[in-house]
C-alpha cells in the first residue's frame, strides 16, 4: 500500500456507436424532455380539441416534513425539500383538474421516470393507472375525490430503481396524451426501505433498524483490544446536500441506473468509489503523516464535509485512514436507506493474499530479524457491514454483509471488498462472493514466529500464536452510547471443535495454514497492560512463569517501537536484553524503565507503542514471545453549549484546550459539528504556546428538535486524536 493514492488518469470516452442503438443509462441527473402532448396518430392541423377533457390545474406532492408522506415514510428528517418515499410502501399525492374527476369518463395516469431514454421494459419509465382494469408495476388507486381535487396512493415496487425520479401526471385522450411539464419541484426521490418486508434490505428488529438507519451520531472504537478508545462522529445522513452527493457517487461511477435496485450492485459499487485509487472515488487514502495538501485524517469530524466537497468540486478529498472511509461509507448506506454500522477488528492481519499466516522471522538467537519481517498486523482496522438479503447465495447467508472501501487489494481489478456474508464467514464457507477470503483472513490468521538457519536459510516454525489476530470485533450497541462484542458473529470460541471444523472447510477452499505440531514451550511469558498518558514515563512489566520441575535460564530481546496503527514499525526506540533465571515452578517479574524524552520525538500518528519480546530457553531451545500495544491517551477538549435550546434560537459553542506538554503546539486546526444543529466550522491557530490556553466560541441556530451532540476535534502534527463533545436536547 502506497503513503498516498495516485491520482487515477482521466479514462478515454467510448463511443457506444455500432454496439448498441443509445448508450446504457448510468446518470440521475440526466433527463429529457417529455411531451406534453404525444399524439396517437396523425393529427389534422392546428391544435387537437381538447376542451372537454381534464386538464391538470396542480399537482401537489405533499412534500413538507409535517405532511402525511414523510411522517409515514420516516424522511422527515432529511433536510430536503422535495419528496422522499421509500419504496414497497404507499405515498400519496393530490392533483387537481379544471372540473370533477369522473372515473368513468376520465382516464388518468401518474408517470415516473428515471435517468437518460427512459423505457418501460427497463423498468425506468413506470406509468401508474388508477384504473383497476389497468396493470401497472406500481400499485395506484384513487384515495379520495371532492370537488376538482384527486387524491392518489402510489406504492412503488420493492425492488424498484432507488434514485431521484421525474413525475409527470397525464390525462389520456382519443387524440393523444396531454401530461404535464417537468417540474423540479415534483421529483421525488424514492430510497430502499428496511421497514418493508418484500424490500431486500428489511430489518425486523427495531432497535437494530433505528440505530443503523436513522442514527446520525456514531462511535468510533480504536486503541487496542484491552483499552479501546472511541470517539464520536456526525453521520448527517439527513444533513442538507447529502442525499444529492450519494447520488452523485453512483453517478461518477457510471453505475447504470437499472443496477440501482439492488443492494448488493450498490454496496459493492460503493466499496470502490468511495476511495479513489481507481476511478477519482471520494478519498484519498494516507497514512505518511504529511497532510500538506488535505485535512489529516484524525481532524475530520463527520462525513458531511467531506461528501459536500466531493459532490461540488469533483474530485477526491483528501485525506482519509481506515475509520474515514468506513465512516463516509456508513453515511452512503443510512443515506440510502440500507441499514449500516461500522466495526472495529482489534488486530487485525492484512495483505496476506488469503494466506492464514502472519510470519515473523527470528534469528537463532530468537531475536526478531527485522530486515526479513515484512508482515504486520494493523492494531485495529475499521469495516462496514450492511445488512440485506442475498438471494445469489444459499439459504441463511443473508443478514449482516461485511463491506471494505479502505483500499487494500483489488477485487475483479478494482480496490473494493464485499459483500461478504458475516455469516458465511464464520462457517469458512470462504467460496461465496464477494471477497470472503479476505475478511476471513483477517480475523482468522495465525502469528507464527519461524527460526532462521543462517547457513541455508531455511524457516522453521516455533512458535504459533492462534488467538491473537481477530481479538475482538466490536460495533456501537442500538440506542446506546456503549459498545457491543460481536466477535461471536465472525469466529466460534478459539479452541472449539466448531472453530476447527471451520478452519478445515476455509482450508479446502485455498486458505493456507501452519500444520507443524509443536511442543507448548514449559515457560511463559506476559507483558501486562498500562495505561499511559502521552508524556508520561511508565514501567514496562515482563512477566516470567516457570512451569516446569527445573530451573530455566535464557536471553530475552525487549524491543520498542513507535508504530502506525498499521503495525507498520516507524522507528525503534527502546533495546533491552535482560537475562531471566527462573527457578523450578517459581514466577519473576522483570521491570523496564521507559522514558518519554525517548519516545516523544519520535511519535507519529495516532501514538502507538508496539513491544515485542522474544527468548530461548537455553535448557530447551523453546522460544517465548510476548507483544503489548500501549496506546498513549491524549488530552481531552472541553465542549461547552451555552443559549435556549430551541429550534432557530441563537445559540453558542465553547471550545477550549490546554497545551499541557513542554512544547508548543503548531499549526492546530479545531473543528467542530452537529446533526441538525451546526455544520461543520473549523478555526486555524499557528501556534498554542505549551502551557497555554485556546477558547473558541461559536454561534449556531438549530434548525431541528430532538436530542443531538455536537463534536469537536483539535488536531496538529505533534498531537493527533484529540476529541470532545456536548449534549443537547434542542425544544421545538
Amino acid at each position: 500500500m502506497s503513503d498516498s493514492e495516485p491520482a487515477a488518469k482521466p479514462q478515454p470516452q467510448v463511443s457506444h456507436r455500432g454496439r448498441s442503438a443509445a448508450p446504457i443509462a448510468s446518470s440521475n441527473a440526466d433527463g429529457e424532455e417529455v411531451p406534453e402532448f404525444e399524439p396517437f396518430g396523425l393529427m389534422p392541423r392546428g391544435p387537437p380539441p381538447l376542451r372537454e377533457f381534464l386538464d391538470i390545474w396542480d399537482v401537489n406532492m405533499l412534500r413538507n416534513p409535517d405532511e402525511v408522506n414523510k411522517r409515514q415514510h420516516t424522511t422527515h428528517l432529511y433536510a430536503n425539500d422535495h419528496l422522499i418515499v421509500r419504496r414497497g410502501q404507499e405515498f400519496q399525492l393530490k392533483v387537481t383538474f379544471d372540473r370533477p374527476y369522473k372515473p368513468s369518463d376520465d382516464q388518468f395516469a401518474v408517470e415516473f421516470v428515471i435517468g437518460g431514454s427512459p423505457q418501460f421494459s427497463k423498468g425506468t419509465y413506470i406509468p401508474v393507472s388508477v384504473a383497476s382494469d389497468r396493470q401497472s408495476p406500481w400499485a395506484g388507486r384513487v384515495l379520495d375525490s371532492a370537488d376538482n381535487v384527486v387524491t392518489v396512493g402510489i406504492t412503488p415496487a420493492p425492488d424498484c430503481i432507488v434514485g431521484k425520479w421525474r413525475t409527470y401526471v397525464a390525462v389520456v385522450t382519443p387524440y393523444g396524451i396531454r401530461r404535464t411539464r417537468q417540474d423540479e419541484s415534483r421529483d421525488v426521490y424514492i430510497l430502499f426501505n428496511p421497514w418493508a418486508a418484500a424490500d431486500s434490505v428489511f430489518l425486523d428488529d427495531s432497535n437494530e433498524r433505528e440505530e443503523c438507519v436513522l442514527n446520525e451520531v456514531g462511535v468510533i472504537y480504536h486503541g487496542a483490544f484491552d483499552d479501546v478508545s472511541e470517539r464520536p462522529w456526525n453521520f448527517g445522513q439527513f444533513d442538507y446536500g447529502v442525499l444529492d452527493a450519494c447520488l452523485f457517487i453512483m453517478d461518477k461511477a457510471a453505475m447504470p441506473i437499472t443496477n440501482r435496485g439492488d443492494p448488493i450492485k450498490v454496496a459493492r459499487k460503493a466499496s470502490a468509489m468511495l476511495n479513489s485509487r481507481d476511478d477519482d472515488g471520494v478519498l484519498v487514502g494516507s497514512w505518511s503523516g504529511d497532510y500538506t495538501y488535505g485535512v489529516a485524517p484524525t481532524s475530520w469530524t463527520g462525513s458531511t464535509e467531506i461528501l459536500l466537497n466531493y459532490s461540488s468540486s469533483k474530485m477526491p478529498v483528501c485525506y482519509a485512514q481506515c475509520w474515514v472511509y468506513a465512516a463516509v461509507f456508513n453515511t452512503f448506506l443510512r443515506c440510502l436507506g440500507i441499514p449500516g454500522r461500522v466495526v472495529t477488528n482489534f488486530f487485525s492481519s492484512h495483505d496476506n493474499d488469503g494466506n492464514l499466516k502472519t510470519d515473523i522471522i527470528l534469528d537463532e538467537n530468537g531475536r526478531i530479524d527485522k530486515q526479513r519481517t515484512k508482515d504486520s498486523i494493523w492494531n485495529y482496522h475499521c469495516w462496514n457491514e450492511c445488512y440485506m438479503s442475498r438471494p445469489d447465495l444459499p439459504q441463511g447467508f443473508g443478514g449482516w454483509q461485511a463491506v471494505d472501501a479502505t483500499p487494500q487489494e483489488t477485487s475483479d481489478g478494482m480496490y473494493r471488498c464485499g459483500p461478504a456474508s458475516v455469516q458465511a464467514i464464520k462457517h469458512g464457507q470462504i467460496c461465496f462472493p464477494f471477497d470472503a477470503p479476505f475478511v476471513f483472513a483477517e480475523v482468522n490468521s495465525d502469528v507464527v514466529f519461524y527460526s532462521r538457519n543462517p547457513r541455508d536459510g531455511t524457516l522453521e516454525p516455533v512458535k504459533v500464536n492462534s488467538s491473537h489476530v481477530g481479538r475482538m470485533v466490536v460495533t456501537k450497541a442500538p440506542g446506546q452510547d456503549t459498545r457491543r462484542d460481536i466477535t461471536d458473529q465472525y469466529k466460534f470460541p478459539e479452541g472449539s471443535p466448531e472453530e476447527r471444523t471451520v478452519l478445515e472447510k476455509a482450508e479446502e477452499y485455498g486458505c493456507q495454514r501452519e500444520k507443524a505440531i509443536l511442543t507448548e514451550a514449559d515457560v511463559e511469558l506476559d507483558m501486562p497492560l498500562i495505561e499511559v498518558r502521552v508524556g508520561d514515563d511508565f514501567e514496562l512489566k515482563l512477566e516470567f512463569n516457570n512451569k516446569s520441575g527445573q530451573a530455566r535460564t535464557g536471553d530475552v530481546y525487549v524491543s520498542g517501537n513507535v508504530v502506525y496503527y498499521t503495525g507498520v514499525n516507524s522507528s525503534e526506540f527502546l533495546f533491552k536484553t535482560p537475562k531471566v533465571t527462573l527457578d523450578p515452578m517459581k514466577a519473576e517479574k522483570k521491570v523496564i524503565q521507559v522514558r518519554s524524552q525517548d519516545y516523544m520525538r519520535k511519535l507519529v500518528e495516532q501514538a502507538n507503542l508496539h513491544f515485542i519480546a522474544t527468548g530461548k530457553v537455553k535448557e530447551t531451545g523453546q522460544i517465548v514471545t510476548a507483544m503489548r500495544v500501549v496506546t498513549l491517551h491524549n488530552p481531552k477538549l472541553s465542549v461547552q453549549v451555552s443559549g435556549l435550546a430551541k429550534v432557530s434560537e441563537e445559540m453558542f459553542v465553547t471550545v477550549e484546550f490546554t497545551n499541557p506538554f513542554k512544547f508548543n503546539l503548531e499549526d492546530v486546526y479545531v473543528r467542530v459539528e452537529g446533526p441538525g444543529v451546526m455544520p461543520p466550522k473549523y478555526k486555524h491557530y499557528s501556534l498554542i504556546l505549551a502551557g497555554s490556553s485556546l477558547t473558541w466560541t461559536e454561534s449556531f441556530n438549530p434548525r431541528r428538535e430532538g436530542p443531538t451532540k455536537l463534536m469537536a476535534s483539535l488536531d496538529c502534527a505533534a498531537l493527533r486524536q484529540v476529541y470532545g463533545q456536548a449534549q443537547l436536547t434542542v425544544m421545538p
